[in-house]
C-alpha cells in the first residue's frame, strides 16, 4: 500500500467518525473514496458502524464492487452505490450514503431540497430526488445492484447531493473533506429549510449565489478550519486531510 492510499485510508476513517459525532450517519451509512493512486479502485469500511471504523476495516473494491482481495469480512451490499457514481463521475473522489434525520422528510414528501443558506449551498444548487419504485418496482430499498446503483447515478448526474425516495441520501465529493462538508452542511441546511417553512415562506438562494457560496465555502482556508474542528470533537488525532 503506497503512503498516499494510507493517508487515504485513514481519511476515511476519519470521515466515517467525523460525520457519526456530527449526526449524518448513525449505525447505517458508509464512507467510501477512490484511491487516486489507483483510479479503477475504491476504499470502503466492512460492515460496521460508522462511529467505530478503524484503519483495519477499510477494504479496497473495484469499480464493479468486487473486493480486490478475497475477504471473508461482511461487506456492503450498498457499496454497488459507491461503485456506479465512480464509474459514471470520472471527476467524484469520494461518497458517502447516510440516513440523517433531518433530510428524511425531504426524501419521503418530495418537497424540494434547496439551498438556503450560503454554507448549506455546498450540497449543491440542485438536489435532485431518485424513486426505485420507477424502474424497479417494489424492492427492500436497498441499492444493491448494479443495475439500481447505475440508475441513481443517472439520477445524480451532474449534481452532488441525490435523495432516495423512502430511504436516504447519497453524497459525491471531489475529496474527503469536501465530502464531510457537503453531507454536515446539506444536514444543516435540511434543517434550516424546515424550520423556515415552519416560520412561513422560504427564501431561497438564488442559482447564482447557490454556485458562487458553494464555491467559496468549498475553498481549502474553510474545508480545513472545520475538518480540524470535527476532528477533534470526535476524538481524532488533530491533522490536516491528506
Amino acid at each position: 500500500m503506497s503512503i498516499s492510499t494510507q493517508a487515504l485510508l485513514r481519511e476515511v476513517v476519519a470521515a466515517s467518525r467525523i460525520l457519526a459525532t456530527e449526526g449524518v450517519i448513525d449505525s447505517f451509512g458508509h464512507v467510501s473514496a477512490r484511491d487516486p493512486a489507483a483510479p479503477d479502485t475504491f476504499l470502503m469500511p466492512r460492515v460496521r458502524a460508522a462511529e467505530l471504523v478503524e484503519d483495519a476495516d477499510i477494504l479496497a473494491f473495484h469499480l464493479d464492487g468486487t473486493p480486490v482481495a478475497p475477504t471473508d469480512l461482511r461487506i456492503f451490499a450498498e457499496r454497488a452505490i459507491h461503485a456506479a457514481i465512480y464509474r459514471t463521475r470520472p471527476d467524484v473522489m469520494a461518497v458517502c450514503h447516510h440516513h440523517a434525520p433531518p433530510m428524511m422528510p425531504f426524501c419521503i414528501t418530495g418537497v424540494p431540497l434547496v439551498p438556503v443558506f450560503h454554507l448549506g449551498a455546498t450540497m449543491g444548487a440542485v438536489v435532485p430526488l431518485w424513486d426505485s419504485q420507477e424502474e424497479f418496482g417494489d424492492t427492500n430499498l436497498l441499492v444493491s445492484t448494479p443495475e439500481q446503483g447505475d440508475s441513481l447515478a443517472r439520477a445524480l448526474g451532474p449534481h452532488w447531493t441525490v435523495l432516495m425516495r423512502g430511504h436516504g441520501v447519497s453524497v459525491a465529493a471531489r475529496g474527503v473533506v469536501e465530502l464531510a462538508f457537503r453531507c454536515i452542511y446539506g444536514m444543516r441546511n435540511a434543517q434550516a429549510q424546515a424550520a423556515a417553512a415552519a416560520l412561513g415562506q422560504v427564501r431561497t438562494l438564488t442559482p447564482g449565489e447557490a454556485v458562487a457560496a458553494a464555491e467559496f465555502n468549498l475553498r481549502p482556508f474553510a474545508m480545513d478550519r472545520a475538518w480540524e474542528q470535527w476532528r477533534r470533537r470526535a476524538g481524532l488525532p488533530e491533522g490536516n486531510p491528506a
